[in-house]
């Protein structure tokens, strides 16, 4: 038996993607060395850019939030204690402030606890204050919890929430008059009988309600991973990895008025070996993104351990997969990484597109990037972009882009945190705490774009190391700038408040669709804003990061413009509406025409 971890994990990775190697994926043929005429001149010295001074406080206990995982461990050393959950953020009662909902584990059968650990949702009174409304709101209920996407799938312009774990997931419909109600069996949206993990509402059939795509990780039971005899040497019993476990299938519901019906197999999103036997997915983060601008939403899947997934909606309720011809499926060397969080962004407010995803611990942060989206070929420059050596140390679970000093250009957050408690006792490089990594956009192109954000300049919270799992962002008090939050795995959740962030101009659009053309939510819609020299280009979609969800709003910073001289919205229905000359520094709700 192989006694270290990141070995276990890797093992059967490399032997799998020899077999699945395409023309144009991995590593390009080395070019025929050619000695220089003379040696080339030194590159010119990079001046770096002065760091935003936009400091995170921790503002967990003062805020109200009390919420701690639970794990259930009880020394078996199961996998799923210890990849966490999820979290999202979301106006469940419609005053306009964003509220919490965390998911929790629970204890094992056979072992309850009083009182079991539920479901929590915090209410917030606009100012960053919250206070705990789970059991008023119908949520205090237990069962092994992973993730959550947030989207109003019955059109009644409530947001309701689906919230995926071992065993099925859970539909809960928002009443409008601050209760959820269990209507998973009436909706027939339990989904498969697995290890459900990332899930995303979306509209991928442009019909004007919300369809649900589900991650399922690996074929687990408590039985078979008991079994497996997993051992770290001189520990012990150690938490196995997912190459142990045959893989799972992707599941797809369309929402044919309320009630959703199974489209996997007949959309093309069940991925199969070669020999079409087994499931090839373990899948844990999922993005929706209309990656090629057809009006048609594509779907990205970090997979642990295997290939990427890329689903390329063809339209007529089909899908292809495409990660491999597309260049995201695997590192530079034609092999599979550990897929955590992922996120999609026009982060050099160009043309160019990129998808990050997070990786296991020695494996870089991945940067997939496409020059010109319509032609779905990717490469990945996380090293030209800065991302590459900082990134590789810890093992990153949440991950997203978003804009924390509000200059106009998006930043990169991760949550991070080992799988193994012990791991330090054999690898001494490695911690089961971590600190969260945040990269400042300078927007210069090349190995500085990303630069690593210290205590120096953004205090020393944000950086207390964690078992950092779930996380997501929100402006929680109103002041245009955008809070974090992080789940820890059997431990408390951290919320961080941005001071200082809002130094800059702002925008926030809250997008509302009619819910018969496009969703009530407008999930997919395209905006594109000027501000003068500015252009920023985003999709609104909630479900990112590490099964977790962000807040509906967008928010856009604009530096020191103090106005956005043009904003277009492209509707899911495709149809065009234009704001003209909207002065910054306020929320603009924009209802379809």
């Amino acid at each position: 038996m192989i006694g270290d971890y990141r070995l276990l994990r890797l093992a059967a990775g490399v032997g799998l993607c020899a077999g699945l190697m395409l023309s144009g994926c991995g590593a390009p043929a080395p070019a025929p060395v050619v000695a220089p005429a003379a040696a080339p001149a030194r590159p010119p010295e990079v001046k770096k850019q002065a760091l935003p001074t936009v400091k995170f406080v921790d503002v967990t206990r003062e805020s109200g939030v009390r919420f701690v995982h639970s794990n259930g461990a009880l020394g078996e050393k199961l996998l799923p204690e210890t990849m966490g959950s999820g979290v999202a953020f979301l106006d469940y009662d419609g005053d306009g402030d964003q509220d919490l909902f965390f998911v929790n584990s629970s204890a094992w059968p056979g072992h309850e606890v009083t009182p079991a650990a539920t479901q929590a949702l915090y209410r917030n009174d606009g100012k960053g204050r919250f206070e705990d409304v789970t059991a008023q709101a119908g949520l205090a209920q237990t069962f092994y919890g992973m993730g959550v996407a947030v989207g109003d799938y019955d059109n009644d312009g409530d947001p309701d929430l689906y919230v995926t774990a071992i065993g099925g997931g859970r539909l809960f419909q928002n009443d409008g008059k601050g209760r959820f109600v269990d209507v998973t069996q009436a909706a027939h949206a339990k989904g498969p009988n697995g290890w459900l993990t990332g899930a995303a509402f979306l509209d991928y059939d442009n019909d004007g309600d919300l369809d649900l795509f589900i991650g399922n990780y690996i074929t687990w039971t408590r039985e078979i991973d008991k079994a497996q005899g997993f051992q770290l040497t001189g520990i012990g019993r150690a938490y196995g990895p997912p190459t142990s476990f045959n893989g799972s299938f992707c599941t797809l519901l369309r929402n044919d008025g309320g009630a959703f019906t199974d489209q996997s197999e007949t959309a093309g999103i069940q991925v199969r070996t070669p020999d079409l036997k087994v499931a090839v997915g373990k899948s844990l983060g999922v993005a929706p993104f209309d990656v090629d601008g057809d009006g048609l939403v594509d779907i990205a899947v970090a997979n642990d351990t295997v290939q990427n997934f890329l689903f390329h909606n063809l339209g007529g309720g089909k899908f292809e997969e495409i990660a491999m011809v597309s260049g995201v499926a695997f590192d530079q060397s034609g092999s599979p990484r550990g897929g955590m969080g992922v996120d999609w962004a026009c982060f050099l407010n160009d043309d160019r597109l990129g998808l990050a995803v997070g990786n296991f611990a020695n494996e870089m942060t991945a940067l997939y990037v496409c020059d010109q989206p319509r032609s779905l070929q990717f490469s990945d420059l996380a090293n030209l972009y800065g991302l590459g050596a900082p990134t590789q140390p810890p093992l990153k679970f949440g991950l997203f882009f978003f804009d924390y000093d509000l200059d106009g250009r998006l930043d990169l957050l991760s949550a991070n945190g080992h799988l193994e408690p012990e791991i330090s006792k054999v690898q001494s490089s490695e911690h089961y705490e971590q600190p969260v990594q945040l990269f400042w956009n300078t927007g210069k192109a090349g190995r500085t774009l990303f630069t690593q954000v210290t205590a120096e300049s953004a205090g020393p919270d944000l950086f207390q190391p964690v078992v950092g799992r779930g996380c997501a962002y929100a402006d929680i008090d109103g002041d245009g700038d955008l809070d974090v939050v992080v789940t820890v795995n059997n431990g408390a959740a951290r919320l961080f408040r941005n001071d200082g962030g809002n130094r800059n101009h702002w925008l926030r659009l809250e997008l509302k669709g009619t819910g018969k053309g496009s969703n009530r939510d407008a999930l997919g819609a395209k905006v594109e804003l000027k501000a003068g020299d500015l252009t920023c280009r985003r999709q609104l979609f909630t479900s990112k990061s590490y099964l977790s969800a962000v807040e509906h709003p967008l928010t856009f910073g604009l530096a020191d413009r103090d106005q956005a001289e043009e904003i277009v919205i492209t509707w899911p229905t495709g149809k065009t509406q234009t704001l003209k000359n909207i002065k910054a520094g306020r929320v603009v709700r924009v209802d379809e025409k």
